[in-house]
């Protein structure tokens, strides 16, 4: 085969899927909004369950609710036969997927569920399959086209089922007013977390500040910027940001100070300060853009006050660099 003909087979592929994707304005019907209300209203867990490639896809939606914050996990129906049924409460809530419908597997999982009164959303293409028979609310997929050479292989089949579930998802979400600052808090890990961290999650507090009184010397804040290694040593007037010092305010002035000099003639007076909420990457933005190492943190209150400014914390760039923040 002609290795040219590589990228005419996969677009001849993708271009079948994304037409038959477009069949899953056929699903958005009462029956979806039967399915988000009792997803939104489900006082227990969601748990979705499959078997074969239903199964992945059931396990991929799960973990989509899960960090969203709908409580959810996936159930394995063959598994579940041998204790893990256990797991499932009259609260639950069931979202079972089966293209066919047909699954022998499914048959004691639903009567389990039928047993305890368990509410069960159906998920499958066959409007007279075992599944929907059992289910409360029918979701029918729509017949596809799979994009393979012999029709057979589950491609096309498996991306609206797993499109199906995004918008089940996202239905959900927007309902709920789900905000970054709640995603943030399900998902602290990863490229992710690390682009929704906040200047206060990363900044260095307590005993690590350089600290120093506006009325002391320029050899004990020499010794203050030695001992907390980050190149800067704030100035501060009964508890309140007086200024910055940097090394590179030291290295300009030293040969012309004295250790009698104060401070406060040479200190930066109106040091640049942030929100303790900004993101992270917003304050690297920052760094990048004035060409500095370090940002005073302060609250809300504080932030565009031209005095009495009370210090929360500061940024440094060591700080941002190690959190992969970018």
């Amino acid at each position: 085969m002609n290795k040219n003909n590589y990228i005419d087979l996969a677009n001849k592929a993708a271009n079948l899927q994304i037409k038959e994707l477009k069949k899953i304005k056929k699903v958005l019907n009462k029956s979806f909004i039967q399915a988000v209300d009792l997803i939104l209203n489900c006082k227990g867990k969601v748990i979705c369950a499959g078997i074969g490639k239903s199964g992945i896809i059931a396990r991929k939606i799960s973990a989509t609710f899960s960090s969203v914050g709908i409580p959810s996990f996936f159930c394995d129906p063959a598994q579940a036969l041998h204790g893990d049924m256990g797991q499932i409460e009259k609260k639950d809530l069931l979202i079972i997927f089966s293209y066919s419908g047909n699954t022998l597997e499914l048959t004691n999982m639903l009567k389990y569920a039928n047993r305890f009164r368990i509410k069960i959303i159906g998920v499958a293409s066959k409007s007279n399959s075992l599944l929907l028979k059992a289910s409360d609310v029918k979701l029918l997929l729509p017949k596809v086209k799979e994009s393979d050479v012999t029709g057979m292989v589950p491609t096309s089949s498996t991306s609206i089922t797993l499109l199906l579930g995004d918008c089940l998802a996202t239905t959900i979400l927007s309902k709920k007013k789900f905000s970054k600052e709640k995603f943030r808090t399900f998902h602290p890990g990863g490229n992710i977390g690390n682009s929704l961290l906040l200047a206060k999650d990363i900044m260095i507090t307590g005993n690590k500040l350089p600290l120093i009184g506006c009325k002391k010397n320029l050899g004990e804040a020499l010794k203050v910027m030695n001992q907390k290694k980050l190149g800067i040593v704030i100035v501060l007037n009964n508890k309140y940001v007086a200024g910055l010092v940097t090394d590179g305010d030291l290295r300009r002035e030293i040969k012309i100070l004295s250790k009698k000099m104060n401070l406060q003639k040479f200190m930066t007076k109106k040091p640049l300060v942030v929100n303790e909420n900004m993101p992270a990457s917003k304050a690297l933005a920052i760094m990048n853009e004035k060409k500095i190492t370090s940002l005073l943190v302060v609250s809300d209150n504080d932030l565009n006050k031209k005095n009495k400014i009370k210090l929360k914390g500061i940024i440094h760039i060591h700080s941002l660099l190690e959190y992969g923040v970018k």
